[in-house]
């Protein structure tokens, strides 16, 4: 039961450190394509984290943790900082492209605890290629 309180923490985690990525860089981006792609991208996130909501009463009586205010700001100042003197298309693509990869470990990692239910081993395998779909798509903004 624990394995599956952990995995849906560090997957809704996961969910609201795109979302927030995405919602810092999207200021930022000029090439409208891409801007679609992160709007999409967002919506993928929300649709995930949504279901995680959803699932998570049946193993815990409280909320799926989401990153903090402290997590926020530090992401926020990251991406204001490795920005500032760039803020091209290929840039903003390799940052997101940073915190994806991070993304898929932290997924893998649930994957291959054969002790989830199949439930949240479906939810993390929409996350995983969810970001997976995301780098092949990234990739073409480098």
């Amino acid at each position: 039961m624990e394995e599956n309180i952990n995995a849906l923490d560090e997957l809704h985690k996961g969910t609201c450190m795109g979302m927030d990525a995405i919602h810092f860089v999207r200021e930022k981006v000029e090439d409208e394509s891409l801007k679609k792609e992160l709007d999409k991208e967002y919506n993928d996130y929300k649709d995930i984290a949504k279901r995680i909501e959803e699932v998570y009463p049946k193993y815990n009586d409280g909320k799926p943790h989401t990153t903090n205010a402290m997590t926020k700001t530090m992401t926020w100042s990251m991406t204001e900082m490795k920005t500032l003197a760039d803020k091209s298309t290929s840039k903003i693509a390799e940052l997101l492209l940073q915190g994806v990869n991070m993304g898929i470990i932290e997924g893998r990692k649930i994957l291959n605890n054969k002790n989830i239910d199949k439930e949240v081993n479906k939810i993390a395998s929409t996350y995983v290629n969810m970001q997976e779909e995301s780098v092949e798509t990234l990739k073409n903004y480098l």
